[in-house]
């Protein structure tokens, strides 16, 4: 028996799930689940399946969007154990380094935008936004305009949970539940959300519209007062929404226009999933700083990274003292290593270039003819392996069910009961299946979306 095994088996399945529910704090969770229903605790996977309990399930949300190259690699595993027998850690504070993390840090640069040369490695997306926020106040101070304070973030974003980062997301709740709540420094400009706010307009039109948003907020603050935008190139986390493509392109302009800096969060859509290796690549723009994390190591470990051009580290490095930040686990030499052997098997497999010609193109296509004409379903908006299912009560009018009645919540619920997971997001149906899924994956997750959405459909036109 392994020491593996042996631990499983010391307790019983009943008991972990007690310990479970008297001592582990969930995250987004209501602890009154916890209350009527011990946690379902999965022990195994493997491709895009998770096990637990004797009971196998399709992943089409790859944990929380992030396990890009699928479940069990044996190479990552691998990695993971000979650096660790090797080198277990050793920080990269006063300029000591370790060859896995130099090593990544290359490899970033490589893939990167052109320009984009310059990396600081942390351990989650919060971090690598909160390390992007603190370098801009940085550059802005060192060119002299400390008074360029002010950040620009969208409706629906979502950017992290730590304090500072919270303050960036469209979800209020995330804030005010602890206590704080706005930012005088943070304001909000209109998200890019054609199905819910476009009206009229063609896509392309309120694409526009909503970049002068960004524009306006601009000029109320005043430009010598706004030192950055941050945007997701697809806006995940509330509901997969995919920008128009004249929406980028006009928002880069405005914000060079007026000297303000660029923050791509390219925590969900970086490294692949869109198609391109990054969402700039995909929509059309480029970034001065961006933030990555979650497709990095597939989420095999903990590791992030805030990638900066050369133009603004060229004025951070212009100073003199010490860069006052850091992790104690910056630049973990496991997790450096597990990160950059990730990267190479989605370079290696080819992986982006499937998601671009034939993996994102079949599930759009399989979604479509399964669910584009039911009348549940208003919008099916992909990008790549980025899916959102917009529900509607009115496919005419796009008006919404009312979230307490938590449609949405039932169809994933049903999709579950059907050996499926995906997300429900409001009144949307959310898919970032592994970049491994295949057509028959994808035949599967279609046709199961189809049952629930009829199951819920169904139950609603009894009430």
């Amino acid at each position: 028996m392994t020491i593996q095994q042996d631990m499983m088996n010391a307790f019983t399945l009943e008991q972990l799930q007690e310990f479970d529910r008297q001592h582990h704090v969930h995250p987004f969770t209501d602890p009154e689940t916890l209350k009527q229903a011990p946690p379902f605790l999965i022990d195994s996977a493997e491709g895009c399946y998770v096990s637990g309990q004797n009971i196998k399930l399709l992943d089409a949300m790859a944990g929380l969007g992030c396990v890009n190259i699928g479940y069990g690699r044996k190479e990552l595993a691998e990695v993971a154990s000979h650096v660790m027998n090797k080198l277990s850690y050793y920080h990269s504070f006063s300029a000591v380094s370790n060859p896995y993390a130099a090593a990544l840090s290359a490899k970033i640069a490589d893939i990167a935008p052109e320009g984009m040369n310059k990396i600081f490695i942390s351990n989650s997306g919060s971090e690598a936004v909160e390390t992007a926020l603190k370098l801009v106040s940085l550059y802005w101070q060192r060119k002299g305009q400390p008074n360029r304070q002010t950040i620009i973030t969208r409706d629906y974003a979502y950017h992290g949970s730590t304090i500072a980062t919270a303050a960036l997301n469209g979800n209020k709740e995330m804030g005010s539940q602890f206590g704080y709540g706005s930012n005088d420094h943070i304001v909000h400009a209109k998200a890019p959300y054609w199905y819910r706010e476009g009206g009229d307009m063609s896509p392309d039109e309120f694409g526009v519209a909503a970049a002068q948003s960004v524009e306006q907020c601009i000029l109320d603050a005043g430009p010598e007062n706004v030192a950055a935008f941050i945007g997701e190139p697809v806006q995940g986390t509330m509901g997969i929404i995919v920008p128009p493509q004249s929406y980028w392109p006009e928002v880069e302009r405005i914000c060079r226009k007026y000297d303000v800096l660029i923050i791509a969060d390219e925590v969900v859509s970086g490294f692949g999933r869109t198609g391109k290796w990054f969402g700039q690549e995909a929509f059309g723009f480029t970034a001065d700083i961006m933030t990555l994390a979650k497709g990095l190591s597939s989420s095999y470990v903990p590791v992030s990274a805030t990638v900066v051009s050369d133009d603004v580290a060229s004025i951070i490095e212009d100073g003199s003292g010490l860069l006052q930040h850091g992790f104690t686990t910056s630049g973990h030499p496991v997790t450096c290593a597990v990160a950059l052997k990730n990267l190479q098997l989605i370079e290696h497999e080819g992986m982006v270039e499937a998601i671009a010609v034939e993996k994102g193109p079949y599930l759009a296509d399989r979604l479509n003819v399964a669910l584009g004409d039911h009348p549940l379903v208003g919008e099916i908006r992909t990008s790549g392996l980025m899916v959102g299912i917009e529900l509607t009560k009115n496919k005419a009018t796009r008006e919404q069910y009312p979230l307490e009645l938590g449609i949405c919540n039932h169809v994933s619920q049903s999709a579950l009961m059907r050996g499926l997971i995906v997300r429900a997001t409001g009144n949307v149906v959310v898919l970032c299946p592994p970049f491994v899924i295949s057509n028959a994956e994808i035949d599967f997750v279609a046709s199961i979306l189809l049952e629930a959405c009829n199951e819920v459909y169904a139950a609603i036109q009894q009430v």
